[in-house]
C-alpha cells in the first residue's frame, strides 16, 4: 500500500530520504537580469538564455541545488504559463545536475507589487526592488485566501511527483517586513503571519507531494517564538537562516538538532558578518547540514551591497553576498576552491 503523502513525515522517513540525497550545497538563485521574482517569471521578462548560462556557472563551481522564489501575482495573471516556465526552468536545472527548492510565499520587503516592467534598481542599494508575496495586506485578510489556496495547491499539485524538486519551502521568513529604501519602512508582521503559515502547510499536504515540506526559522527574537515552535513542529525537514559567525551558526544547528530531523540552512553567507565559505563549509560538512548561500551572479538584485546601503553607495571592496561577477568569473577564486573541496570531501 502506498504511504499517505498528506501527513507530516515521521522522523525515520525524513532521515531515510535525506540519506539518499547528495551533499546539498547551492545558492538562492535569481538571474542577474531580474530584480525580483515577478521580473524573473512573468512572460515579458522571463530570460531563459541567462538562466541557462548562469545555472551552468553554478554547476561549474560545484553547486548541485538552488532555492528559487515563485510569485503569486504572476500565477494569478498567467496561471498555466507560469507553470510552463517553471517546467522549462526545471529542465534546464536538471540538465546542469541541479535540484530545486521552490518558495511559495515571502513576507520580506516592499509591498509595492505590480506586474509589467519593474522599477529600475536604485544604484547602490541592496535588493532595492525585491517584493513580498503575496503582501502583508493579503496575509492579514483571510477573505483573500481563496486565491492563495488555489495558487499553492495548483503549483504543488502540478509538480507533486517531480523528482527534480528537492523540497517545498512554503514560506520565506514569515513575520518579517523591512525594506531597503529609507522612505518605505515596512513593519514586521510577527505572529500575524502564523495563520497563513499553518494554512500553507495544510494546502501543500492536501496536494500530496512526494517531496518534504519546510518553513525556515530565521529569528530567535521572542516575538517569533510561536512561529518558530510551529515551523519546527510542522516541517518534514528543518530549515533555517543564519547570517552569523561560525560559532553562532554552530549554536543554531545544535538547537535545531533536538527534533532529530535533517537540517538545511537555506540562507547564509554574508562576508561582512563573518559568514564565509572557508569558515562555514567545514561546519556544515561536520554536522551534515545542507547549505544555500544568498546570491550567485552580481546583477539587478545588487546583493553584493550590504543591508541598508544608502542610495548611490560605491561598490564595496568586500562584497556582502554573491559569488560571481557578471561575466561568470569568481569574486574570490579561493571561495570557489573551498566550495569544490567541500563537494569532494
Amino acid at each position: 500500500m502506498m504511504a499517505d503523502r498528506r501527513i507530516h513525515w515521521p522522523i525515520d522517513k525524513a532521515n531515510e530520504w535525506y540519506s539518499r540525497q547528495p551533499r546539498l550545497c547551492g545558492c538562492n538563485f535569481t538571474p542577474s537580469t531580474s530584480a525580483n521574482a515577478i521580473e524573473m517569471w512573468q512572460g515579458e521578462t522571463f530570460d531563459a538564455e541567462t538562466i541557462n548560462r548562469e545555472l551552468g556557472w553554478a554547476a561549474e563551481i560545484g553547486f548541485n541545488s538552488i532555492r528559487v522564489f515563485l510569485h503569486f501575482l504572476v500565477w494569478q495573471n498567467e496561471g498555466n504559463a507560469l507553470k510552463r516556465r517553471f517546467e522549462e526552468f526545471l529542465v534546464v536545472a536538471a540538465r546542469h545536475g541541479i535540484s530545486v527548492i521552490p518558495v511559495l510565499f515571502d513576507d520580506c520587503w516592499s509591498q509595492d507589487m505590480r506586474l509589467g516592467p519593474q522599477p529600475k534598481p536604485v544604484p547602490g542599494v541592496h535588493n532595492s526592488r525585491w517584493v513580498a508575496c503575496p503582501g502583508h495586506r493579503m496575509v492579514a485578510e483571510r477573505n483573500s485566501w481563496d486565491a492563495l489556496e488555489e495558487y499553492a495547491k495548483d503549483v504543488v499539485t502540478s509538480f507533486a511527483s517531480d523528482e527534480r524538486i528537492m523540497v517545498w519551502d512554503l514560506y520565506n521568513e514569515p513575520g518579517n517586513g523591512n525594506d531597503p529604501l529609507p522612505d518605505r519602512h515596512v513593519p514586521q508582521l510577527g505572529e500575524k503571519s502564523l495563520p497563513l503559515v499553518q494554512a500553507a502547510f495544510s494546502w501543500a499536504r492536501e496536494a500530496g507531494p512526494i517531496q518534504p515540506l519546510t518553513v525556515g526559522l530565521w529569528s530567535a527574537k521572542p516575538e517569533f517564538e510561536k512561529l518558530n515552535e510551529f515551523q519546527l513542529a510542522a516541517s518534514d525537514v528543518i530549515s533555517f537562516h543564519a547570517y552569523l559567525g561560525v560559532e553562532k551558526t554552530r549554536q543554531w544547528i545544535a538547537r535545531l538538532q533536538s527534533p532529530g530531523r535533517p537540517i538545511i540552512c537555506t540562507e547564509w553567507m554574508a562576508r561582512t558578518h563573518e559568514s564565509r565559505f572557508q569558515t562555514h563549509l567545514p561546519l556544515f560538512a561536520a554536522t551534515n547540514v545542507g547549505c544555500y548561500c544568498w546570491g550567485l551572479v552580481a546583477g539587478k538584485t545588487q546583493t553584493y551591497f550590504p543591508w541598508r546601503s544608502p542610495p548611490g553607495a560605491p561598490e564595496p571592496e568586500l562584497w556582502f553576498h554573491d559569488v560571481l561577477r557578471a561575466d561568470g568569473t569568481p569574486y574570490d577564486p579561493a571561495e570557489v576552491e573551498a566550495i569544490r573541496q567541500h563537494m569532494r570531501s
